[in-house]
């Protein structure tokens, strides 16, 4: 497999982000571990993001806030997938786009 598929399909999900920086030779390939560690990156910001938004919810407003919030947890959800989206078809055209936060602790985890 190419190392542009490779980098693509690193943003299917964080699974095959793991798979490729555990596997050889794209464990030794900067480029594909520049993409696995800023899916695994965005993937955990989404995350995190949701949970902070139950937390904030389900803490200050209780149950009426957890309707609220809906919206904001779709919106968080497509605003991560379009990004993956996004990078999957930079990684696939060969490029190394970074995200401005998370593309410089990618770019340190790769280079590690």
């Amino acid at each position: 497999m190419t190392e542009n598929t490779a980098g693509t399909l690193a943003y299917v999900t964080a699974i095959p982000a793991i798979i490729f920086l555990i596997m050889e030779p794209y464990s030794r390939n900067r480029f594909v571990r520049f993409h696995a560690w800023q899916c695994i990156f965005v993937c955990g910001t989404m995350i995190l993001t949701h949970i902070a938004l139950g937390f904030l919810a389900a803490l200050v407003g209780g149950p009426f806030l957890v309707l609220l919030t809906i919206p904001l947890h779709v919106l968080v959800s497509a605003a991560a997938c379009v990004a993956l989206i996004f990078l999957a078809i930079k990684a696939n055209r060969g490029q190394t786009y970074k995200l401005p936060v998370l593309g410089d602790l990618a770019e340190k985890q790769a280079n590690a």
